[in-house]
């Protein structure tokens, strides 16, 4: 093995995937896997999480499936106990699982929402990230990647509530960089743009709504989640031993775009 295979090796390395029953999330465990990972394919469906599971040990790697709801903090515990039971240590973090239930103004948000989508995508990501962190320093350290949004960045009129709890999950990412750097743990966000998946499949299903989009970003197209993975796969691995507290965007050129 070379030494930049060596660099995007994750043999030995336990990674727990949120979110990972499809899109992205399937992406970066089907790509960790292929480079010796073993994986814990996680969302709130068990026959979702079986099926990736089983179709990346057809492929002679190693994934095992368990079920979990992040919303709910009970589930997160039982996710990091059978992580352990199975496999020993937690190694990497992907904090993907997110939900954006409500398109609309501000001003007409209910705060059941609004609560609904923070616990999600902010605090369900603290929480499990703590639970990992005690097992991350017994392993010598560890990467915390969470799955944030251009939307977290540069706003969208309708999505106000959903770029609310991605910029909050931009700055926790900083805040974990700059307190669990001395652990040798690293947390870095991913910042994806439009990435054709069930997701947001209400964008780019609508042609006129997709034309639009993709008209002004300098790539112009949206992105396949495979074209996630790969960040996703160096911010795991020791090609980014030095990289922490870093935001990411994989976007084609929207942050840049008029």
């Amino acid at each position: 093995m070379n030494n930049t295979n060596q660099q995007f090796s994750l043999d030995g390395k336990v990674a727990i995937i949120t979110g990972a029953s499809k899109g992205i999330g399937e992406s970066i465990a089907r790509h960790y896997a292929a480079h010796g990972a073993k994986v814990i394919v996680s969302s709130r469906s068990q026959e979702a999480v079986d099926r990736v599971a089983s179709s990346i040990r057809e492929s002679g790697q190693n994934a095992k499936g368990i079920a979990c709801h992040v919303g709910q903090k009970d589930q997160l515990v039982h996710l990091v106990e059978e992580t352990i039971k199975a496999y020993g240590r937690i190694d990497i973090l992907v904090n993907n699982a997110a939900t954006n239930p409500v398109y609309g103004k501000l001003a007409e948000s209910d705060e059941a929402v609004f609560d609904k989508v923070m616990n999600v995508n902010v605090k369900a990501c603290m929480s499990l990230a703590n639970l990992c962190y005690p097992h991350m320093m017994n392993s010598g350290g560890g990467s915390v990647i969470n799955i944030a949004s251009v939307e977290g960045q540069k706003p969208t009129f309708g999505l106000g509530l959903y770029s609310i709890s991605k910029a909050a999950l931009i700055m926790l990412t900083k805040s974990q960089a700059k307190e669990w750097g001395r652990k040798g743990i690293r947390s870095n966000a991913i910042c994806p743009g439009l990435i054709q998946t069930k997701f947001s499949q209400a964008l780019w299903t609508d042609e006129t709504t997709l034309n639009k989009f993709t008209k002004n970003i300098p790539l112009t197209r949206i992105a396949q989640p495979d074209e996630i993975a790969g960040m996703a796969l160096y911010l795991a691995a020791d090609a980014s031993s030095y990289t922490t507290g870093g935001i990411f965007t994989v976007d084609g050129g929207y942050m840049i775009a008029g």
